[in-house]
């Protein structure tokens, strides 16, 4: 697993007469954790569409180390991409094991079984999202949150340059998210994560891509992104932005009262 650089550039996506991204550009060093934040209906998964190649942008382009991601082949693409979607739809037919197991399949020929290597690399994402004892489990019987889990192992044992998560802690007690977000920053690739939760946001990105109606708002370290005017203008909500006195970031407090207006407002 090494990081790869992505670069969104200009990128806009249409649904008819509607747009759902704008003009939206950014970019994300090998390495970084960027986390994309904003309402509901900001454009946060339809853009992560765009970068997994689900959705095709009408303009611009989502670059990967430099190349177009949509002009690569769907099989390097597998190999440098993995998505954890918020809905994968999918109940599959299979143990927990032979769902990470998948994870493995664009680094094969077709018909190749798993080899040792295979092997170890599933057991570690396994014991990665504390699902060693779900081995064996049909994933299809798994809570929701069991569920996440499995599917998180199942991108990390495709050991992607690029990883893309959309709401990756939901379903996901607290315990098993402050696992999740701290295994993302130790992973060596990059990793592209859109979070409701704002303080979870701050603590665990290197930045912080803020989107408001399919619009980049602000981009930015979380102590420089996260405002009380901010937070305001973009969620229509009143808080404090405190620093954590033994973490050091940004800690966000929604007060009850509406938010003072704004002088553009």
């Amino acid at each position: 697993m090494t990081a790869a650089e992505l670069v969104v550039d200009g990128v806009t996506l249409t649904a008819g007469a509607r747009r759902l991204v704008e003009d939206v550009s950014l970019t994300a060093r090998a390495g970084e954790v960027i986390g994309l934040v904003g309402p509901n209906g900001s454009g946060k998964s339809s853009l992560l569409r765009t970068i997994y190649r689900v959705l095709r942008p009408q303009t611009g382009q989502v670059r990967v180390d430099g190349t177009d991601a949509w002009t690569l082949p769907v099989r390097q693409v597998a190999r440098t991409v993995a998505a954890v979607v918020q809905e994968s739809g999918a109940d599959f037919d299979l143990t927990v094991r032979e769902v990470v197991a998948m994870g493995r399949t664009p680094h094969k020929r077709l018909l190749d079984g798993d080899t040792p290597q295979d092997a170890e690399l599933i057991d570690w994402a396994l014991d990665a999202v504390d699902a060693t004892a779900l081995t064996d489990r049909p994933f299809d019987q798994l809570s929701g949150g069991e569920r996440q889990r499995v599917l998180i192992a199942r991108a990390l044992a495709q050991q992607p340059s690029l990883l893309v998560l959309d709401e990756p802690t939901n379903h996901l007690d607290i315990r098993h998210q402050l696992d999740v977000l701290g295994l993302l920053r130790r992973l060596p690739a990059t990793v592209l994560v859109a979070l409701h939760d704002l303080n979870l946001a701050a603590y665990h990105c290197d930045r912080l891509c803020v989107l408001d109606h399919g619009k980049v708002t602000a981009l930015g370290p979380p102590a420089e992104v996260l405002t009380p005017r901010l937070l305001a203008e973009v969620y229509g909500v009143a808080s404090e932005v405190t620093v954590h006195p033994r973490t050091g970031a940004p800690q966000v407090t929604f007060l009850p009262e509406r938010p003072p207006p704004t002088p553009n407002s």
